[in-house]
């Protein structure tokens, strides 16, 4: 298992890296990378005066329920394509009464120009948090802190320093303990965060579960979108964790979903599914560790088909193949368009996407961010569908 957090400097490593890379799509939805000008100023800390809009322990909701314009409810209407190009327009439907509760970090995607975001509530975070996790309404109530996580702007630069990670990480916690003690109330939890936000997740789970069976008893499941969560080889434990294992079937509760995807093997240099080359900002990937993949789609192993929920924006940003007419849905999915499988090459190990016929309406999809990113910005959109009726199966086998 990774060192402790606070104070640690190993997860500097491979951030010179990110910042080349300029990761603006670390959140799907987010904007044009701004230019790299001036280095980013340092922020007041986020906790140093009281915030509008916070409740009384400090923290600001994204997403909370019954809040008005709430973001991860809200119009969820879905264009469904099918092999043939024939487009059927059907409403996904916020559950009236879920029976467990969804814990929502958000990616990298604040436009902030200082190292660590405050905490007001932009545009970006708003969109992606429809993007990523409105649809998981239907199966559990969605609850999401806004917290001071290091910018798109701080990444750019390469100015990060174990403080503005750790602060990113420690407001991230104190929203959490904000809802334990506040708003959980014993219901189940399944905690979800991709990219940054899975990172950060894997501290907090070390932090929070993997040593206290008092939470752990609360823990429906975890699902780690291209965070680079390790498990020792072989094994359902170990690297990251040592008490949550990582799932082996759909009803298993408990336990972890975690990969990166990609269209083909990650190549040489890759920053997720690689050991070698996959960052983290915590704490890292490290030798004699792999990299997790749990298939979404099918957590006992083998191939199943993807179920995507793709916003219209985003398709454009993936595809130059886009539907006609270009639906004006919240979402768009195709139906028999692409499979999913976990695959392992060398010290790779990475969530196999395939486009199953090259004749059908699904589109190839490609990275915005370059070979080593893969399917990035897909990972939570590809197989959504996929993952919220996984959630459904877990909830139901689910006993407190």
């Amino acid at each position: 298992m990774r060192s402790s957090i606070h104070g640690k400097t190993d997860g500097l490593r491979g951030l010179l890296v990110v910042a080349a890379l300029i990761p603006a799509a670390c959140g799907q939805s987010a904007s044009p990378s701004p230019t790299v000008g001036p280095s980013p100023t340092v922020a007041p800390s986020p906790s140093a005066s009281p915030v509008a809009g916070a409740d009384a322990a400090g923290i600001v909701w994204l997403c909370m329920p019954g809040q008005t314009g709430n973001p991860c409810e809200g119009d969820m209407t879905v264009t469904s394509i099918d092999p043939s190009g024939k487009q059927t327009v059907e409403t996904l439907s916020t559950a009236a009464d879920a029976p467990i509760d969804c814990f929502y970090v958000y990616p990298t995607i604040s436009q902030q120009q200082t190292l660590n975001a405050n905490l007001s509530i932009d545009k970006e975070e708003q969109v992606i948090a429809t993007t990523e996790v409105a649809p998981f309404s239907q199966v559990c109530k969605v609850y999401s802190p806004i917290y001071p996580q290091m910018t798109i702007a701080a990444l750019n630069s390469g100015a990060i320093t174990p403080d503005v990670m750790t602060t990113a990480y420690n407001g991230l916690l104190a929203g959490f303990d904000d809802y334990m003690a506040n708003y959980n109330h014993g219901r189940g939890i399944v905690l979800m965060g991709h990219s940054q936000g899975a990172m950060d997740l894997i501290s907090l789970l070390e932090d929070r579960f993997d040593s206290k069976p008092e939470n752990r008893k609360l823990l429906v499941s975890a699902l780690l979108w291209g965070g680079n969560a390790t498990t020792a080889p072989g094994k359902t434990t170990g690297g990251d964790f040592t008490s949550i294992p990582t799932c082996a079937s759909a009803k298993q509760t408990g336990c972890v979903v975690g990969y990166s995807s990609f269209a083909e093997e990650p190549p040489s240099g890759a920053v997720f599914a690689r050991l070698a080359t996959a960052y983290g900002f915590l704490r890292p990937p490290k030798a004699g560790e792999q990299i997790m993949c749990v298939n979404p789609t099918s957590p006992g192993g083998g191939k199943a088909v993807m179920k995507p929920l793709i916003t219209p924006g985003d398709l454009s940003k993936f595809t130059t193949d886009l539907p006609s007419p270009m639906p004006t849905t919240t979402f768009v999915s195709y139906t028999d368009g692409y499979s999913a499988e976990c695959k392992s090459s060398d010290d790779s190990t990475w969530l196999q996407v395939t486009r199953l016929d090259p004749k059908a309406a699904a589109p190839v999809v490609h990275t915005t961010e370059g070979d080593s990113w893969g399917l990035h910005d897909l990972d939570v959109s590809l197989p959504m569908g996929n993952t919220i009726e996984l959630v459904r199966t877990e909830t139901a086998a689910y006993k407190p």
